[in-house]
């Protein structure tokens, strides 16, 4: 498993390079951040709103944990009340591992 992250030219990733093997960069055009990127743009605010406002100060050292939290939640936000069933199949068939 190779760790890609695509990013616009922003100048406001800092060190990103230092955390994953290959960080990919490609200027942005009015039309693409608009419609293509919303959603990046949304989920990376809530992610941002959500560290800040559970944990305060976050270490460098524990990001990729708090990120991994963040997403394990975000994929998880629809499953309502089938959420025991899949995590029951999930513990059985050793998904969960």
């Amino acid at each position: 498993n190779q760790s890609i992250v695509f990013t616009d030219k922003s100048t406001s990733y800092v060190d990103i390079a230092d955390f994953v093997e290959l960080h990919v960069m490609e200027k942005s055009s009015k039309e693409t951040t608009k419609e293509t990127l919303k959603w990046v743009h949304i989920a990376i605010s809530n992610a941002k709103r959500n560290l800040l406002g559970n944990y305060h100060k976050i270490k460098r050292k524990y990001l990729q944990l708090y990120l991994n939290e963040f997403v394990y939640k975000l994929n998880r936000r629809y499953f309502g009340e089938k959420l025991f069933d899949r995590l029951i199949i999930a513990n059985i068939t050793g998904l969960g591992k």
